[in-house]
């Protein structure tokens, strides 16, 4: 017997997982090797070559010792705020092991719908805000997106107050971690802005020291001139990232909605004035994961399935009265079809398995035991079942036409029987 497996081994999304589930990172968590680099490298460049000569200039207290000091301790920092980012669950939305089976309903004429058609909604509405705000059905997670959660293509996981999926963190940006994302960006930023600061004023100290012009002053310190130009290209992606985001959190807009939603002139129901946005941004509480990643997984409870009646067993001579009650049951199981709910236990193709199950049942009921008297009187009965459609969520099942096929299997069971016994039929 295999040992019962953990949530995150038995995980439908696209994440990676590390130090036995309690890391969990998106597909492209390899960026993250790249991003890190883009931060130490430039750091420990400047600690080596420029900020341990700006030692001696800061000779009160030794303040000089406290430059490369601070761009490492600030390093470190951003690095934390990385994997912080990175390395958290998002917001992941827990899917559902079956559509929601309240949602259906049947159809009718006065509605427009076919009558006896079961139908599932694609988008409803709930109230938020005192709006009604619709949501769609995700075919991947069979549920309602909550408002403001959006499938990732990459992660394949609905995610709460979806963002963007972030390929410079490896990981989706959700309500759990875009606190911590806007802090690494931020402090990013200013990283950026230290590390140039302190390169031009190595600079401006050189120009004072022997090296007239800044041209000479960057032949005597290449490594200063390299910095600058790197910091600057920088502060232009993360100082622009973290402009676009602080006017993003002053809306309570996400990227998500502020590039699908530009062109519509439609009322932002989240906005809650500047200082309240900002407010619930850094100040609430971070809700507590929906997954125990760590938790074992628990067996999916499927709906039941379709039961056809009971398995064909051999019968004694003389004893057609068991089996006019299964081919009744047969029927009555026939008519319950219409009623399920899930889909997913009955066969969507005609000629399926489901199919040709049916009519080995039905046929070896109808012929066994009596084959030489009557030949094939079960052979021409077809069933016909239902196809689901996913794309437009509805099921086209007929209860009129399983009614006539239950009551042919009915009247096709009782003439067998009176056939293959005719001195009992007399006699009743």
């Amino acid at each position: 017997m295999a040992p019962p497996q953990r949530v995150y081994e038995a995980w439908k999304g696209n994440n990676k997982f590390f130090f036995g589930g309690r890391l969990i990172f998106g597909p492209d968590a390899k960026s993250l090797i790249l991003s890190v680099s883009l931060i130490v490298v430039p750091v420990l460049v400047f600690c080596a070559l420029v900020a341990r000569h700006l030692r001696h200039h800061f000779p009160a207290y030794n303040a000089g010792y406290a430059i490369p000091v601070v761009a490492v301790v600030f390093m470190i920092y951003v690095l934390a705020l990385l994997l912080v980012t990175s390395a958290q669950d998002p917001g992941i939305v827990p899917r559902a092991a079956h559509p929601p089976e309240e949602e259906f309903s049947y159809g009718n004429a006065l509605s427009g719908g076919t009558p006896g058609r079961l139908q599932f909604p694609r988008v409803k509405e709930v109230m938020v805000n005192g709006t009604l705000v619709k949501v769609k059905y995700c075919d991947t997670c069979m549920i309602y997106r909550p408002p403001r959660c959006s499938h990732c293509s990459i992660c394949n996981n609905c995610v709460e107050r979806f963002d963007h999926h972030c390929p410079w963190v490896g990981q989706c940006i959700g309500q759990r971690n875009y606190q911590y994302f806007f802090m690494f960006v931020s402090s990013s930023t200013l990283l950026c802005i230290y590390v140039f600061a302190m390169s031009a004023l190595y600079i401006k100290f050189l120009m004072d020291e022997g090296y007239p012009t800044v041209w000479k002053a960057f032949k005597h310190s290449p490594a200063s001139l390299g910095l600058l130009i790197y910091c600057f290209i920088a502060l232009w992606f993360v100082g622009g990232l973290t402009g676009f985001h602080l006017y993003l959190i002053s809306t309570n807009q996400t990227t998500y909605e502020n590039f699908r939603y530009r062109s519509d002139s439609r009322p932002n129901i989240y906005n809650q004035g500047c200082l309240n946005n900002f407010l619930e941004v850094f100040c609430s509480k971070t809700k507590p994961s929906k997954h125990k990643f760590r938790a074992y997984a628990q067996e999916e409870v499927r709906p039941p399935t379709v039961s056809f009646g009971r398995e064909v067993e051999e019968e004694p001579v003389g004893g057609p009265r068991s089996k006019v009650e299964d081919d009744l049951e047969i029927g009555s199981d026939l008519l319950k079809i219409s009623q399920r709910r899930n889909y997913e236990d009955v066969d969507v193709e005609t000629g399926g398995r489901h199919s040709n199950e049916m009519e080995g049942i039905v046929n070896s009921k109808l012929v066994a035991g009596s084959e030489s008297q009557i030949s094939a009187v079960g052979s021409d009965v077809r069933v016909r079942h239902s196809t689901w459609d996913r794309r437009s969520g509805n099921w086209d099942m007929s209860s009129d036409i399983l009614t006539r096929s239950a009551s042919d299997v009915i009247e096709r069971s009782v003439f067998a029987t009176e056939a293959a016994h005719p001195s009992q039929a007399e006699t009743h």
